[in-house]
């Protein structure tokens, strides 16, 4: 597999929106953290059920859950390398705000050529970081709030 970031995502029709539904309500409970999941295909020629692991089944229920919302839905491995746009994207700030970023040394890169690439995990890990800062400043407000009673 590539080191580049895979698979396109697509909008779900209405009808894949309510199949996600129904197959979720069907799937989640019955899912384990620890034991494999199996699944038996109806064919006639009845082939032997297939194992998926713990963790799969769990990842397929959130894809189902975000497809039955209307959601795209993209699959990106933790080793996977980002283009400036596609980071920017998933930071939600514009290109310019994350090169920025990038020259300032506040999220790991490299050029391959005279593009830049960003390490997905690198991304994540600064989108979680900015994440636990808001919260923080939000409970400081909200606190804030209640000492002036509003």
């Amino acid at each position: 597999m590539s080191a580049t970031v895979p698979l396109t995502p697509f909008i779900p029709s209405e009808e894949d929106v309510k199949l996600a539904k129904e197959t979720k309500k069907i799937l989640a409970p019955r899912l384990s953290w620890t034991s494999p999941f199996d699944l038996r295909a109806i064919n006639p020629l009845k082939e032997p059920s297939i194992k998926i692991p713990a963790q799969a089944a769990h990842l397929l229920v959130q894809i189902l859950d975000e497809m039955s919302r209307g959601n795209a839905v993209k699959l990106i491995p933790v080793h996977a390398e980002l283009t400036t746009q596609e980071a920017a994207d998933l930071l939600n700030v514009s290109r310019p705000t994350l090169i920025r970023l990038l020259d300032e040394g506040k999220i790991e890169f490299h050029k391959v050529g005279t593009h830049r690439r960003v390490p997905f995990k690198s991304a994540l890990a600064y989108k979680r970081q900015i994440d636990t800062e808001r919260k923080a400043a939000l409970a400081e407000l909200a606190a804030y709030d209640q000492e002036l009673g509003i």
